[in-house]
């Protein structure tokens, strides 16, 4: 078990040290290629990298899928500045609050430059109070880079422009207690879990009751989710996303999270209630959740008309899209759910058809009776 733990740690915190913001994730696909090589598990990449991997069972016939995003947020220069600073949008949807103080990494063709995310009344010795009374926007705030120019010829001339990425440091920091803060979390932590759940599988020897594909998207942050690697044979989809512990949140840091409903919709009845019930055999710690302001790889992939069951399984996230936190309890109480997800039989086996007859179509409870007042 201790193995397993360091496994999963060892790679989220390597992974959380790759730059890749939406738009930017070579890097981290070719590191998440390489160490499926070394867990000898069998894949497939897209044009534009998105990862299907494939665990087989002990049949090619209704698989499942596991899905997770390798994309984080960032932000991309749109404009060089008179005073040889960078003006930004950002990648994703995240607060300019967030982006104040971060360090960053501006990628250019000639190569990558150091630089700080500065709201434009960045001292109060020159400004005074007016550094409180600055709007909160993309607008105020600008990077400073670390090099020598200080107009746009001198920005140029290093081979700035607008369309430069820029990613955002991650600053992971291991606390004593469990906990962990970083940025990007969403969704390293969840390619994180799925690689250790993986790798678990293989180390045990045991054959899945069907094929299941590992899925890494490259571009959930801006909303386009897993359509790239969905194909026919695929019938259910678990999705590993972060979910949000806040005031009015039920989703917990010592937890994993069942997902009911985001703002695309309610997730598929029978696929959460068989993760509830895997919970519980298994004894794992669990909540259940709704979203108001979230969307998931499963969003896009219905949107884009896939009939497929899907569900959300999160990592109990504080501070989502900013500086946030989690801890190794939710990290290891979703592991186990996965795991105990990859092992158990497909959740009905007339879902192996794409159109069949209603006999073995599922139920949801209802009332018995109606009285109807006369």
């Amino acid at each position: 078990m201790k193995d397993n733990h360091f496994y999963l740690m060892d790679q989220l915190i390597t992974m959380l040290q790759i730059p890749s913001p939406s738009g930017y994730t070579d890097q981290i696909v070719h590191y998440v290629c390489d160490e499926l090589d070394r867990l000898e598990i069998s894949y497939n990449v897209t044009r534009r990298g998105a990862i299907r991997a494939t665990l087989s069972g002990e049949r090619s016939i209704q698989d499942k899928a596991v899905c997770v995003h390798l994309d984080t947020l960032g932000a991309m220069v749109s404009r060089l500045k008179t005073n040889g600073r960078l003006a930004i949008r950002p990648i994703g949807t995240w607060s300019s609050r967030f982006a104040e103080g971060a360090r960053v990494t501006v990628f250019t063709d000639q190569g990558q430059c150091r630089g700080t995310i500065l709201p434009l009344k960045a001292s109060g010795h020159v400004f005074g109070n007016k550094i409180d009374t600055q709007p909160v926007s993309w607008d105020q705030v600008e990077v400073r880079v670390d090099e020598q120019c200080h107009d746009v010829s001198g920005l140029s001339a290093i081979g700035f422009e607008p369309g430069n990425f820029v990613a955002v440091d991650s600053c992971p920091e291991i606390c004593d207690t469990g906990f962990l803060n970083a940025r990007h979390l969403d969704n390293k932590a969840g390619a994180a879990i799925l690689l250790s759940a993986a790798r678990k599988i293989q180390e045990s020897g045991r054959t899945l009751p069907v094929d299941c594909h590992l899925l890494f998207t490259i571009n959930e942050e801006i909303g386009v989710g897993a359509t790239e690697v969905l194909y026919n044979d695929i019938t259910e989809m678990v999705v590993i996303d972060s979910a949000m512990t806040a005031t009015g949140q039920n989703s917990s840091e010592h937890a994993t999270s069942l997902v009911m409903m985001d703002q695309s919709g309610p997730f598929d009845y029978h696929l959460n209630k068989k993760l509830t019930e895997l919970c519980i055999q298994n004894n794992i710690v669990y909540k259940k959740d709704l979203f108001e302001f979230y969307r998931s790889d499963s969003a896009s992939a219905i949107e884009a008309g896939s009939d497929i069951r899907t569900a959300l399984v999160g990592f109990g996230v504080d501070a989502s899209h900013g500086y946030e936190r989690t801890h190794i309890d939710t990290l290891t109480q979703t592991q186990a759910l996965i795991l105990a997800y990859m092992e158990s039989d497909p959740t009905f086996r007339r879902d192996e058809k794409d159109l069949g007859p209603i006999n073995g179509f599922p139920s949801q409870p209802t009332r018995d009776t109606i009285n109807i007042e006369t």
